[in-house]
């Protein structure tokens, strides 16, 4: 009986023993460390990643984030309309634990301040915004400046100076874009024009090849665009003409036809501010860098651009970078050949932020 009991004992406490070790190890266990390491971050975006555009370019900073920072685990909502639907899928990302929400388009502002006020301990990034909040901040590039550099590129590659522009929406970054693109043809070109056609539309393969073709059909024998697919560069690719991209390097949709693109490089920038935001030191900005900063840039250029003309953007592009010049330094005329910006003088930030004029060679209407 002694030996019964005794193995009854031996069998409560090895079973207790179990107990502790198990209780012990499920506190060791790496699953809770990883939650409380892991940082969630959540994007809006305007449109589908796919392999080319705005959203692409988007999605591949996201992608290099999540390689850069190890923890960092990334949400996204795609193609979500501006407005009410964008403020659901803002409250959304918040409700499933993003500790940073970031919206990668120029409607979502007004949503975005809506979501903020509520979670003031959330973080928000809004693209290509104008407001800022205590926790939200604007962010966006100096596309313009590669834009003059693809404008050069352009111009020396029209034969007839009819150049051609699939516009988005007439809005101030858009109507930026056009100006210093065209001042960028005129500077190797001056006799050269850029004709604006208006898609109204940020998405749409559709509308976009429309408006290309209607450039086509008016003359023009090199086409650019503001619009976020690579229908344009399929467009001139069938006409056989030149054209110019945006957003991402569009050669391979186009490679007869596409001499280079303006790209976006926003990467860096999502490791810089995430960072800063888990280590506690994020402070609401109004971020606006150029290509010193590498947010933005040129594509390599095609090998059908003479030499010259490339080593003349290379150029440019060194004085822009360490800052002995921009594109809207003056002298610069306005669309009716009035003086715009005198010789010596420059515009500043908020002038080109709100720009709504064209300047002196752009043909078309702002609507």
């Amino acid at each position: 009986m002694k030996w019964r009991k005794l193995g009854v004992l031996l069998l409560v406490l090895a079973f207790a023993a179990t107990m502790v070790v198990g209780c012990g190890g499920s506190q060791d266990t790496s699953a809770p460390d990883q939650t409380e390491k892991e940082f969630k971050v959540g994007f809006i975006y305007i449109g589908a990643p796919g392999d080319a555009g705005w959203t692409y370019a988007h999605d591949e900073g996201r992608k290099y984030l999540e390689q850069q920072i190890p923890g960092v685990k990334t949400v996204t909502l795609e193609n979500v309309p501006e407005g009410a639907d964008a403020e659901r899928s803002i409250e959304q990302l918040v409700q499933e634990g993003c500790q940073v929400v970031v919206a990668n388009s120029f409607g979502y502002g007004d949503p975005m301040l809506e979501v903020a006020k509520r979670y003031p301990d959330v973080t928000f990034l809004h693209c290509s915004g104008l407001q800022t909040a205590e926790n939200v901040s604007t962010y966006f590039g100096r596309m313009y400046q590669p834009r003059y550099l693809s404008g050069m590129v352009a111009g020396a590659m029209t034969k007839n100076g009819k150049i051609g522009y699939a516009a988005a929406y007439p809005i101030p970054e858009v109507i930026r874009g056009i100006n210093a693109f065209t001042l960028g043809v005129k500077a190797v070109n001056p006799d050269a024009t850029v004709k604006v056609v208006w898609s109204n539309t940020w998405v749409d393969p559709t509308l976009e090849k429309q408006a290309a073709q209607s450039l086509i059909d008016a003359g023009c024998d090199v086409l650019a665009q503001h619009a976020d697919t690579p229908a344009v560069q399929q467009a001139a690719e069938d006409a056989g003409i030149y054209s110019i991209g945006y957003n991402s390097d569009m050669r391979k949709f186009a490679p007869n036809a596409n001499l280079t693109s303006p790209v976006w490089n926003w990467g860096p920038y999502y490791v810089r501010v995430i960072q800063s935001v888990i280590d506690g030191t994020w402070k609401s900005e109004a971020y606006w860098g150029g290509m010193a900063d590498g947010i933005v840039d040129l594509a390599p250029i095609s090998d059908k651009v003479p030499t010259e003309i490339v080593d003349q953007v290379q150029a440019k592009k060194q004085e822009i970078i360490q800052g002995e010049w921009d594109v809207f330094f003056g002298p610069i005329k306005a669309q009716d050949g009035t003086v715009k910006v005198p010789e010596g003088q420059a515009l500043t930030d908020e002038e080109m932020l709100s720009m709504d004029w064209f300047v002196y060679g752009v043909e078309g209407t702002i609507e």
